[in-house]
């Protein structure tokens, strides 16, 4: 039990300071999100996502067993969630919100802080939630897109809000600049790194303002829904995770970097994209609250078992 309130005092807690620090800023002073967010959006997320896969040491064959491990793990998480759809007989719009909120997780204001406490600032370990956090950079901005729009907005504007998200562009760029073996001129690589520095303390923040500006109860038409979401993304998630790892063979650091990165709540841009494109807001945002405030359990729980040695 001691180990357990370790992991909880040097993991989770830090992040949890953090989030608290928004929460207060909000009630204090009542900020913008939409401004917080797309900050976030379109200058930190895409400096660090460019700042991590140009600098990062990743071999071929992490991104290998990554990218196989991210579209099992995927699959598997789309047919429970769908499963949980077809059970609950949802309407369009709550279909969509419902797989949001599960296939959607925290990897990158939540996933990349936990990774570097957690592992204790292990390069190879920060190198794979680099390729989680890419692919679930890639996923809210494309299918998330297209799935809280399919049912209700022209094709056209869709493919349009989807190219407009610049991380799409950052990601390859990077990677060819790596692969070339391009330098960065200092002129440019110098903002780059301090908005990248930026991410994790403004990510954090942004998620605590969000909560914030949150309801916090559930309200009684969503209370099953919301818990099963939550029970899908933070019990489901990390025990289908583990199962994919053992069926891949990993070695015990990769399984356990990969198992500790889908243990997250579900990420923010599930609720960014409810309140971008008016798709079942309430349900969103408390689902983001519930998930957060249950993962500071759950999380913990997951390391503890895990026995993460670095």
């Amino acid at each position: 039990m001691n180990i357990f309130f370790h992991i909880l005092v040097t993991n989770v807690l830090p992040m949890g300071i953090m989030v608290a620090l928004g929460i207060v800023l909000q009630r204090a002073f009542s900020l913008d999100i939409k401004t917080l967010s797309k900050l976030n959006f379109y200058l930190f997320s895409p400096a660090i996502m460019f700042d991590l896969i140009y600098r990062t040491a990743i071999s071929v064959s992490v991104i290998g067993q990554v990218m196989l491990f991210f579209v099992i793990f995927m699959a598997g998480q789309y047919l429970l969630v769908e499963a949980a759809i077809r059970a609950r007989g949802y309407e369009p719009s709550m279909k969509s919100a419902m797989r949001n909120s599960v296939l959607f997780y925290n990897s990158a204001n939540y996933g990349v802080p936990l990774n570097q406490l957690a592992f204790a600032g292990s390069k190879e370990t920060l190198a794979i939630q680099v390729m989680i956090m890419m692919t679930q950079s890639l996923v809210p901005n494309t299918y998330g897109v297209y799935s809280v729009n399919a049912h209700k907005t022209d094709m056209r504007q869709v493919w349009k809000t989807i190219l407009s998200m610049p991380v799409i562009y950052v990601i390859p760029l990077a990677f060819l600049l790596r692969g070339f073996e391009v330098p960065i001129p200092q002129p440019i690589a110098t903002p780059v790194g301090y908005l990248a520095d930026a991410f994790i303390g403004t990510a954090l923040i942004t998620l605590g303002v969000q909560l914030g500006s949150m309801q916090w109860r559930i309200s009684r038409p969503h209370m099953v829904d919301v818990s099963l979401s939550g029970f899908l993304r933070l019990i489901a998630g990390p025990a289908l995770a583990w199962l994919t790892v053992w069926l891949m063979g990993l070695d015990k650091l990769t399984a356990a970097a990969l198992i500790v990165s889908s243990a997250v709540p579900t990420s923010l841009s599930s609720v960014l994209l409810a309140v971008e494109f008016d798709n079942e807001k309430e349900f969103a945002s408390q689902t983001v609250f519930v998930s957060t405030l249950i993962s500071i359990f759950t999380v913990t729980a997951v390391i503890y078992f895990l026995r993460i040695e670095v």
